[in-house]
């Protein structure tokens, strides 16, 4: 298997995986509906960039520790699903007491770039990410590749994919977002997207290694 064929066997692979809703879907609609897309594509570069990192992290074998160490896991884990939850009950706290004007006020908290840091942090305290990473670059590392090299590869596919996919998401999401950014369209899209965060928490909490 040359190098060229192992990134479109795995092209397939992560292209399925960016096609499954979950978490990273629901922060990109979330923020191009009741943001901006501008600030869409910032969470979705920062969901990118963890994926790279987990991806660079799993070829220089350190993700091997949290596969072999079952404490290391579930700190990870749990720090993943705190984050999750707390993502999740900001933004139905937020809705609940958002007024009930024909305007929304754009109130995820802080400047720009803690967009890119929510969609980092959300990727980076998964270590499902890793894992994955470490299962699939052996069976994706041509003999005679480098497997650094090729872990940073396989990550770039992924990414570019997760690009591709978010801008189809994001733009759609923009088409409709002069119809959704009613106060009390907003609203329900928080406590949609908080629920969701909320049991993909709950999820990773009672996840076993």
């Amino acid at each position: 298997m040359s190098v060229l064929t192992a990134l479109l066997s795995f092209a397939l692979v992560a292209g399925l995986m960016a096609l499954v809703p979950g978490v990273d879907t629901a922060l990109i609609l979330r923020t191009a509906v009741a943001r901006s897309r501008t600030e869409a594509f910032l969470a979705a570069a920062g969901i990118c960039t963890g994926v790279l990192v987990w991806g660079i992290i799993a070829a220089a074998g350190a993700s091997a520790i949290l596969a072999a160490s079952q404490l290391a896991y579930q700190l990870l884990t749990y720090a993943g699903a705190g984050y999750l939850i707390f993502l999740g009950a900001q933004m139905i706290y937020r809705s609940l007491r958002r007024g009930s004007t024909d305007t929304v006020v754009l109130d995820v908290p802080g400047k720009k770039s803690r967009v890119f840091g929510m969609g980092l942090l959300t990727n980076l305290l998964n270590p499902k990410i890793g894992v994955f990473y470490l299962a699939v670059i052996p069976q994706f590392t041509p003999p005679e590749a480098n497997a650094l090299f090729m872990g940073a590869g396989l990550a770039a596919v992924h990414v570019l994919l997760t690009l591709v996919w978010a801008s189809v998401l994001i733009w759609g999401a923009s088409l409709a977002s002069r119809w959704l950014r009613s106060s009390k369209a907003v609203s329900i899209m928080d406590r949609i997207t908080g629920t969701v965060l909320i049991g993909f928490g709950l999820r990773l909490a009672l996840t076993r290694p």
